[in-house]
């Protein structure tokens, strides 16, 4: 090519590459201009007209005004709405923050007194209020027991065991459209229930309780009523009566409701995507834009998730179906009812890079596929499959799920202000997730969540989690399961699942085919486990974090790889693992002795690597735990040394005898947002001055029930057997083959919880 058609190519390449559309949008404008800079239109619904005939034509631009734009439906993008690589549409604010999107209404009110610092003002009839919004923040349904911020590691902030006895319901006029909220008996999330009504006998009556996917019973104390009419009684409550249409509020004493905005909220999804496998909507950019006023959806949460403890409501604020290449950049979610965003079934490349996401319903970021996508899927936590019937294809079954994804320096805090079983990002059924330079916290339970195997290789990097597992319990700030094809429940179960993997040693990752890495982070959660992967979880890279809690939990899994991690106050916690499960666990820092649960003695693990740890502790305490099981011979004991630990340094002094174990230094100052903005405004953890905030438990003492040997429940032990406090048990530590307690039919592991009908909860 010649010099001059070179200069005609470039030159002709770079005028197409600048062909744009530039359309204009402000509350003030009006739908019938033309978009133009000097006559913009008033809604996305126009701009949206107004850009289709130059898709895949012209880069298009619409830009959006300060303001607030109510929208009176769901603004829906198919894939006529696409743009391409080369001229992708991005909607973007003009001052970042400054544009809102509106899932609700503003009305106009006039307030007159009621009662006892009640107002009241008639509304429009038909109206149903789900929320209320007071000058942008929201209000509280009338509720009992009433609400204290302080309280944040609460159930509900407020909870009460007698919430809807019948002493107080028998006060209630009209209970029906009020709402129970109630913790699982376990704490390991929430139920929730409407009010259908009273019988005679002053018995509410009501529905729901289908939100957790290991149902029990409601916890017996932490409940929690709301839409009360006569439990309006506190600054900041509101009722609505939808009969008389009348709304009943009592603002806090800095609200002068004459002056004030009032709105409320309509519409569960603001933004959908609705592309599909086979035409997706691709190649859209959100820019700078805060999203509010969408309805909470806690009664819509009905799905059951793959074994996992989770249930699901498919839908947030911004709902991706069947996408390629959408990016939402610099967004604010604020206050939404339920997820702030959901990334559903088949997407790729989707980019959520510098938003914030606050004070959610529900969790902040979701990426779930298809269940139909799974080989042999089974969906309650006790359905089984016989190892002999799995299907041995490995991966994913169809395409039907997120992949290829990234969250990136996003600030994701006060999530789970309804639902208590969420996450400040959950990924379920999905494949190469990164999550980095995130800070995560003031989480109901928590911070991120990975419901099953299926399909792995996600990346955690650099993130910031802290202040999770608030309200749930028997989690940690990162919280798996691995219940896939090769997992089953169970004591009974687990010789079987070894038996089959010594046949195929493939069989743990046909789901988990890729390895996730969790790397370059601090943790720390202090009521649970920093990094706790539950049952099953397999195929995990850990490196180079910071744990400044428990530390880790590994239970039932395969091929779990720890190493040059810091626990300064915590250790390892092994519970219930797999002969032969290619786990190593080397070159770490650990407080204390390892903490086995329902970890067999004596030693029976082979294939594993425990070793080359360095213990802040005394040698022979360290050792009495890790020679029980083969553990620690050339591991190391004595101060670690570290840098500045009360400033959060804990990297290691050059003269640390950790570093002969093969230990290296790792950034302390990498974890959390990056973005200036919001690092001003997030948080980090406090950083402990000692152990205090660590409970080990006590050294269990043993007994002999029938010739087996038996022990209490203690500390961590609870979970590892599935059980709680309220419920405790017996365990059955070693039952010789001839003992009257194996001829009975007792296994190893089994917990004892009654006896003819009467409830056992210790060995006394």
């Amino acid at each position: 090519m010649t010099q001059y058609f070179k200069s005609l190519f470039f030159s002709t390449l770079f005028s197409l590459s600048t062909i744009a559309m530039d359309i204009y949008v402000d509350p003030s404008g009006n739908d019938n201009n033309s978009g133009s800079k000097t006559q913009p239109v008033a809604s996305l619904r126009t701009a949206q007209k107004l850009m289709r005939p130059k898709l895949g034509k012209e880069a298009i631009t619409i830009h959006v005004a300060d303001g607030i734009y109510y929208l009176d439906e769901t603004l829906i993008f198919t894939p006529k709405d696409s743009g391409t690589a080369q001229f992708p549409l991005v909607i973007k604010a003009q001052n970042e923050g400054k544009a809102i999107l509106s899932g609700g209404s503003k009305l106009e009110l006039k307030w007159t007194n009621y009662k006892d610092g009640i107002l009241h003002a008639p509304t429009p009839a038909g109206l149903i209020i789900d929320q209320l919004f007071i000058n942008g923040k929201k209000q509280r349904m009338a509720r009992y027991p009433n609400y204290d911020s302080s309280k944040k590691s609460v159930p509900y902030q407020g909870y009460a065991a007698n919430a809807f006895s019948k002493e107080r319901t028998s006060n209630w006029t009209d209970p029906k459209g009020g709402f129970i909220h109630a913790m699982h008996a376990r704490r390991w999330g929430g139920y929730h229930y409407i009010i259908t009504g009273k019988d005679a006998d002053a018995n509410i009556t009501y529905e729901g309780g289908w939100q957790n996917n290991r149902p029990t019973k409601m916890h017996p104390e932490y409940r929690m009523v709301e839409n009360i009419f006569e439990e309006l009684d506190a600054p900041g409550e509101w009722f609505h009566n939808s009969k008389t249409n009348i709304l009943y509020f009592m603002p806090p004493k800095s609200v002068d409701l004459s002056s004030s905005t009032v709105e409320i909220v309509r519409l569960k999804h603001l933004i959908e995507f609705q592309g599909s496998v086979e035409r997706p909507v691709r190649h859209i950019q959100f820019h700078g834009l805060t999203i509010r006023h969408a309805a909470r959806t806690f009664m819509d949460c009905k799905e059951a998730l793959m074994r996992s403890d989770w249930a699901i409501y498919r839908g947030g604020a911004f709902l991706l179906n069947g996408t390629e290449n959408i990016e939402i950049h610099d967004c604010e979610f604020d206050q939404v009812g339920g997820n702030a965003i959901f990334v559903n079934n088949y997407n790729r490349h989707t980019l959520i890079k510098g938003c914030h996401i606050h004070d959610a319903g529900a969790s902040g970021i979701c990426f779930v596929g298809d269940s139909k996508a799974v080989y042999d899927p089974l969906f309650n936590y006790k359905e089984k499959l016989a190892l002999a019937e799995i299907n041995r294809q490995p991966g994913a079954k169809t395409n039907n799920y997120p992949a290829n994804s990234i969250v990136e320096d996003c600030l994701i805090h006060g999530i789970g202000r309804v639902e208590k079983q969420p996450a400040g990002i959950q990924i379920q059924l999905a494949q190469e997730i990164i999550i980095r330079d995130c800070s995560i916290y003031d989480c109901a339970r928590a911070g991120i969540n990975i419901g099953d195997g299926a399909w792995g290789g996600h990346l955690i990097d650099r993130c910031d989690v802290f202040d999770t597992v608030l309200e749930t319990h028997d989690h940690g700030s990162f919280n798996s399961w691995g219940r896939d094809r090769f997992w089953s429940s169970g004591g009974a179960h687990k010789k079987l699942i070894e038996k089959a993997v010594a046949l195929d040693k493939n069989l743990p990752f046909l789901d988990a085919v890729k390895t996730t890495i969790i790397r370059n982070s601090r943790w720390r959660c202090d009521h649970g486990w920093d990094i706790d992967l539950d049952d099953g979880s397999s195929n995990y890279d850990i490196y180079n974090n910071l744990m400044l809690g428990q530390g880790l939990k590994l239970r039932e899994g395969y091929r779990r790889h720890v190493w040059n991690n810091t626990t300064p106050f915590g250790s390892l916690h092994p519970h219930i693992w797999f002969d032969a499960s290619g786990d190593k666990v080397y070159n770490n820092i650990f407080a204390s002795p390892h903490l086995p649960a329902a970890m067999r003695n004596p030693p029976y693990i082979k294939d594993t690597l425990v070793d080359k740890n360095f213990f802040i502790t005394n040698k022979d305490e360290a050792m009495e735990v890790s020679q029980n099981l083969g553990w620690d011979e050339s591991s190391l004991f004595g101060p670690a040394q570290f840098r500045a630990p009360l400033q959060g340094d804990f990297s290691l002094a050059a003269t640390s005898k950790a570093f002969a174990l093969g230990y290296k230094n790792y950034s302390m100052s990498q974890f959390g947002v990056k973005k200036s903005s919001l690092k001003a405004k997030a948080r980090t953890p406090i950083i402990p001055k000692n152990k205090n905030h660590i409970s080990h438990p006590l050294k269990t003492k043993t007994s002999m029930f029938l010739g087996a040997k038996i022990k209490d429940l203690r500390g961590q032990e609870f979970s590892a057997y599935g059980s709680s406090q309220e419920d405790g048990g017996v365990a059955i530590m070693i039952i010789p083959s001839q003992s009257i307690a194996a001829q009975a039919g007792l296994k190893e592991l089994d917990l004892i919880q009654a006896i003819n009908k009467t409830t056992i909860k210790s060995m006394k």
